[in-house]
């Protein structure tokens, strides 16, 4: 992933990604100490405590390749999820769902201490030990998409929502067998690879996963364009494959894919499924 230079402002987009390779991402990562427009986090309780959810959506937002310095109380990233996270609410009303937001101890990914996932791992510790056996979906941006992906095997994790997810070609995806993985991504990012995401979608289905990917023409890294078609699909696929609505048809058709798909019938574009024009 290329670098968001600063916390409270955009940075002027670098340098194409190479195709195929997954650049290292430097942005700001870290959540508000009050969780994302004051929706629990981990174990913590919001509006509703006390009555255990049927389900649960957990947010990720975006971070730095290295960083082993705690999160300031706000940052840019932290504030992209705040739109998904009402899109979302908004969605799941009187459904029991329960939203929450992973709070991240370092700015960081770090290498091989892989920060973000085990934040993430305890998150998702905490929400089995505060609600039992609830299915998950875990909604990730950037750095937290790849934490998503990478978190998604633990045994209440129904599903992931990458949101031009970091994937390096190197990371494993047999954690993903069994799960339903959407990815979401602009042609025009310059921080993280399109391409990518596209070939860790090939990926985690030849490793059993349902998944496919979704490009989102003329949007960029920071989701600021074509934002609502971010928010409003988001929200869709999150009733979809938690069963309380109807996936989009491409997507559904996507995801019955066999596992040795490999042509294009995975790889969708916004556009085309909705009909709708950048």
């Amino acid at each position: 992933m290329r670098t968001e230079r600063a916390q409270d402002a955009e940075p002027p987009p670098g340098a194409d990604a190479t195709p195929g390779a997954e650049p290292p991402e430097r942005h700001e990562e870290a959540a508000a100490p009050s969780g994302l427009d004051g929706l629990p986090r981990q174990g913590g309780r919001g509006e509703g405590a006390g009555k255990t959810p049927r389900a649960v959506v957990m947010l990720l937002h975006g971070g730095r390749e290295a960083g082993l310095e705690a999160p300031p109380p706000w940052n840019l990233p932290g504030l992209r999820m705040r739109p998904f996270g009402r899109s979302i609410a908004r969605a799941t009303r009187g459904r029991d769902v329960r939203l929450t937001a992973v709070r991240y101890t370092h700015r960081g990914w770090n290498g091989a201490r892989e920060d973000p996932l085990r934040d993430t791992s305890r998150a998702l510790d905490a929400v089995a030990e505060e609600y039992g056996e609830v299915p998950v979906i875990l909604v990730g941006h950037s750095m937290g998409g790849r934490a998503a992906l990478r978190a998604a095997g633990h045994r209440l994790v129904r599903g992931v929502i990458g949101l031009a997810p970091w994937c390096p070609p190197g990371d494993p995806v047999t954690q993903l067998s069994g799960r339903s993985v959407v990815l979401l991504h602009s042609d025009r990012d310059h921080t993280t690879s399109p391409l990518a995401s596209q070939t860790t979608a090939t990926r985690a289905r030849r490793a059993g996963a349902r998944t496919c990917s979704v490009t989102i023409r003329g949007s960029d890294h920071a989701m600021l364009r074509r934002a609502p078609e971010w928010h409003r699909l988001t929200a869709e696929l999150v009733t979809g494959l938690l069963g309380h609505g109807p996936l989009p048809p491409a997507v559904g058709t996507a995801l019955a894919l066999p596992p040795g798909t490999t042509g294009p019938e995975g790889n969708l574009d916004l556009d085309r499924i909705t009909g709708a024009r950048p």
